[in-house]
């Protein structure tokens, strides 16, 4: 038995969260976790680029937590306690800190800014990146007008972003491409 991909049921504009409620498509809560989406889907790019066995771990383990993340955003917050769903923990956050850190230490230090590009796999997560930056734009514009939003995944995507400017210099790293940096026009 096969379904049906199409249900006709948001043919006007609407679609339901977790839970049954209703809302309209462009409604801040569908903009953000189909940002995560959108998200996850780039992480998706980025870990079929890249040839380290390591990194497409990590990236398959931040798919995972994006989805954890987009659950629970799409999720009616006033009907969220009587649904199971899956959880983003402390941990998470300091899994991609460790990583952040264990790249640095094969990376040379910083010392101006970096344009984007150098290899594929770089420019995907150098995208990747802004895509994150996006998502926890969004995020934060969900806490400002006090819609329910768990903060971790706020600090969770603010890491995430951190984490994948560092993997984008990583990877240009074990591509051998030439990072370039940044020299303003004065």
């Amino acid at each position: 038995m096969s379904l049906k991909i199409y249900t006709k049921t948001g043919d006007k504009g609407t679609t339901s969260l977790i839970g049954g409620t209703k809302v309209l498509k462009s409604h801040i809560r569908i903009e953000s976790y189909g940002t995560i989406d959108e998200l996850n889907s780039w992480v998706g790019v980025v870990a079929d680029h890249t040839t380290d066995l390591e990194s497409k771990i990590i990236f398959k383990e931040i798919q995972d937590r994006l989805f954890t993340i987009g659950s629970s955003l799409a999720c009616d917050p006033e009907k969220e306690p009587k649904l199971t769903l899956p959880d983003l923990k402390e941990e998470d956050v300091e899994v991609l800190e460790k990583e952040i850190d264990k790249m640095n230490e094969a990376l040379q230090p910083m010392k101006s800014f970096i344009l984007p590009g150098g290899a594929p796999v770089v420019s995907f997560a150098h995208v990747t990146r802004c895509v994150c930056r996006r998502a926890e734009r969004i995020c934060v514009a969900m806490q400002s007008e006090e819609m329910v939003i768990e903060p971790l995944i706020i600090k969770y995507l603010n890491r995430l972003s951190d984490y994948l400017f560092v993997a984008a210099r990583y990877l240009s790293h074990l591509n051998n491409a030439v990072e370039v940096k940044w020299k303003p026009r004065i």
